[in-house]
């Protein structure tokens, strides 16, 4: 059995799982990932989301232009030739808020007392691995 394998296939039945309850918000998990990474570093840099992100810095420019126009983020420094000073806006801290509430249902559902014992003890060691720790 290969690890990389299971944990593979455990990642993307998340990934599916944290879609479905996303979609009512209208986002995805990489659109929440990017919430997430300007909401950890306020004022965050197109060149920093675009590295935090896993993207191109084109890439980060596109997602931000389209947060920006759903009202979910703002560049308080938008001046040709300034760099970017990229932070939610109070809607996208409502927003995230909803959706990190829908990520805790998915954590519930997949590594919770319910949950198969081996999911138990998967989320118990990332839990235990990523205590204390910023992953942004």
């Amino acid at each position: 059995m290969s690890t990389s394998i299971v944990v593979l296939s455990l990642a993307r039945r998340i990934e599916s799982e944290l879609n479905a309850v996303l979609a009512p918000l209208e986002l995805t998990v990489g659109r929440l990932g990017l919430l997430g990474h300007i909401a950890t570093v306020p004022g965050v840099s197109f060149s920093d989301l675009a590295r935090m992100s896993g993207i191109t810095v084109q890439s980060a420019h596109g997602a931000v232009k389209a947060l920006a126009a759903a009202g979910l983020v703002r560049d308080r420094n938008a001046r040709a030739g300034s760099a970017s000073t990229i932070e939610l806006t109070p809607r996208g801290h409502d927003l995230l808020a909803a959706a990190q509430q829908a990520a805790t249902e998915v954590d519930e559902r997949m590594f919770g007392p319910a949950a198969d014992p081996a999911h138990r003890r998967i989320g118990d060691a990332v839990r235990a691995a990523f205590t204390g720790r910023t992953t942004s």
